[in-house]
């Protein structure tokens, strides 16, 4: 049995609307937990004990500190200790909030997800290849706004493939501009998640902020720009390589992508899956693989991307 006393500011927060996030925690951590006031009488094994105790004394210090905790903050730390009790969760809530220049908090919920925005950081390209919902485009997207906010660059570039699934634009209704909106929806709706939308409108105005297919990087070189190649399972091997051979003096690429999700025809290799090989000895490139694990959408699209993978693995029906 352990006792932890909590900073009563904050508490109701930490705590959940009627105790949510402690019933949480108990059935993560297996253990039992009692409050009396700010403090928190914890029953188990020793290692949950151990684990909720480093968990509580660092939220506690967080709370102590200022540190205003957002819904699902806790949650999300919870998560992380119960994957690593050694690690820091001030390098989760802390590290990349005092320069957030987003409009909505962003925060990485994993260690993977720590991994990629260290990565960005770090290399001037970066691969970030997993399942959906891993928040590959978002956090991408967050560090480019981040980035140009803070005048690291003068631009942000938003890329993605304008030919899924087979179909070609030629037979879409209306203008160019009109046939490739609904392809970059994905890129504006993450674009106006972090940034206020007629602030963001008037930047694309400007050409601050390009949205755009990747057949417009052609014969161009981007220099002092972020750019985000979204969706890249689905370029083809010319377009990844012309993509890549665009970047310029003072820029950062990430490639985002799923390679279980692939919509070209069968016999199109997939540039991304291609140039994870191809460039995979090339000093200065940095790759982050995202698992099930990563994922933060809502808590059944994990059961869901775990149940695909068992499936992809013991072979579909047809091929039995």
């Amino acid at each position: 049995m352990r006792k932890i006393a909590l900073p009563s500011e904050g508490i109701e927060t930490l705590y959940g609307a009627h105790d949510v996030n402690l019933r949480y925690i108990e059935t993560l951590l297996h253990v039992q937990i009692r409050t009396q006031g700010s403090e928190l009488t914890v029953r188990g094994k020793r290692d949950g004990e151990q684990r909720a105790q480093r968990l509580f004394d660092q939220l506690g210090a967080l709370l102590s500190e200022g540190y205003a905790l957002a819904n699902g903050d806790v949650q999300t730390a919870a998560q992380l200790v119960a994957g690593n009790s050694d690690l820091d969760l001030r390098d989760y809530f802390v590290k990349d909030g005092q320069r957030q220049g987003t409009r909505r908090r962003v925060n990485p919920k994993s260690v993977n997800q720590r991994t990629y925005l260290d990565a960005i950081e770090r290399f001037d390209i970066v691969f970030g290849v997993g399942p959906a919902g891993t928040g590959k485009t978002y956090l991408a997207m967050a560090q480019a706004v981040n980035y140009l906010i803070a005048k690291k660059v003068s631009r942000i570039i938003l890329a993605r493939p304008a030919v899924e699934a087979g179909e070609k634009l030629g037979f879409l209704p209306g203008d160019l501009q009109e046939k490739v909106n609904p392809y970059l929806r994905p890129l504006y709706d993450a674009l106006f998640d972090m940034m206020d939308a007629e602030k963001a409108g008037r930047l694309i105005e400007r050409g601050v902020i390009e949205l755009a297919p990747i057949a417009f990087m052609r014969g161009r070189t981007l220099n002092d720009a972020f750019v985000i190649l979204d969706e890249a399972q689905n370029t083809t091997s010319e377009q990844m390589k012309m993509f890549l051979t665009r970047l310029g003096f003072g820029s950062k690429a990430v490639v985002t992508g799923d390679i279980t999700q692939i919509d070209l025809p069968s016999m199109r290799m997939s540039g991304l899956v291609e140039a994870l090989h191809v460039v995979a000895g090339v000093e200065g490139i940095g790759f982050v693989r995202f698992d099930d694990t990563d994922v933060v959408r809502h808590k059944l699209v994990q059961q869901i991307v775990r149940a695909y993978e068992s499936f992809t693995a013991a072979g579909s029906p047809k091929d039995a």
